[in-house]
């Protein structure tokens, strides 16, 4: 049988609203999750037949135990469909960690779209979401590969239709540091502004952009803040700000052809180790 490989797109939150604390510990969210045009920016899985379910990535450091998103997304699809699922999957790792832009999660639901045609579970977009719901919040969201509406702490996922949004096009920038996804929701509800930063929502030709999880994750990471107003300050930035909990920055751009020179100049001025990536909304 011939190797078979998948492409994991990334994804931004256009807008993320936390509307308190649940009884279960999580916290209850509002968020527009868009995916990226996977041939600029996502991981590479690869499926080839095998004696026994194993997971190789070519990145050092990435668990590859039981802890990893791809191996808890192939144990629920072997517990749901009752088979065994005895692929080596080999994952290229091109989505930054700690970045906010959903790597893992999108890795797991990438997963679970294979093996459900793979191995001809028959499965339906809900049935896959509710798999990738019992192990990650942002699994769900990746399975229907467009825009959603995502509420509840992210299994609550509904598509919408926003070809308004489609073409956007986003100067991503990370710095060498992640931001741990429990931290940022960890002081959420209280935590301090930085002087000098607007939090209110930025308005684009398509609507209104604003992240709440800015407030905890730049008070604690001082350098996310002067990114987002030193963005703010160059003419051919239209609005920035962070994707998710970080450590991504995003700066929203009306023409491609200016990326390259806007990342230079944030290498010279900011951070000359700033990772970037100029992507287009799918």
């Amino acid at each position: 049988m011939q190797q078979e490989s998948r492409i994991a797109p990334a994804k931004i939150n256009l807008s993320l609203r936390v509307l308190g604390k649940r009884a279960d510990g999580f916290h209850e969210i509002e968020s527009l999750m868009v995916p990226l045009s996977s041939a600029m920016l996502g991981d590479v899985l690869y499926f080839d037949k095998a004696d026994s379910y194993s997971l190789d990535c070519d990145v050092p450091g990435v668990p590859l135990d039981e802890t990893n998103l791809i191996t808890m997304a192939v144990r629920e699809f072997e517990r749901v469909s009752g088979k065994p699922c005895h692929w080596q999957i080999t994952l290229e790792k091109n989505i930054p960690h700690g970045a906010g832009l959903g790597g893992g999660s999108s890795d797991a639901a990438t997963t679970l779209i294979a093996l459900n045609d793979l191995e001809c579970g028959g499965f339906s977009d809900d049935q896959l979401a509710d798999m990738g719901a019992c192990f990650g919040s942002d699994v769900p969201f990746f399975i229907y590969q467009q825009a959603c509406m995502v509420k509840g702490r992210g299994e609550l996922v509904e598509p919408v239709h926003r070809p308004e949004i489609s073409g956007q096009r986003v100067l991503l920038l990370k710095p060498s540091f992640g931001v741990s996804t429990p931290d940022a929701y960890r002081h959420c509800l209280d935590a301090k502004a930085v002087p000098g930063v607007d939090y209110s929502p930025q308005k684009m030709p398509w609507g209104e952009i604003i992240n709440e999880l800015e407030k905890p994750v730049f008070y604690k990471h001082r350098f996310l803040a002067e990114m987002k107003l030193w963005l703010l300050d160059q003419v051919e930035v239209e609005a920035a700000m962070m994707s998710g909990s970080g450590s991504t920055m995003m700066a929203f751009i009306s023409d491609a052809d200016v990326s390259d020179a806007l990342l230079a100049r944030a290498r010279r001025e900011l951070d000359p180790t700033l990772w970037g990536c100029s992507v287009t909304i799918a």
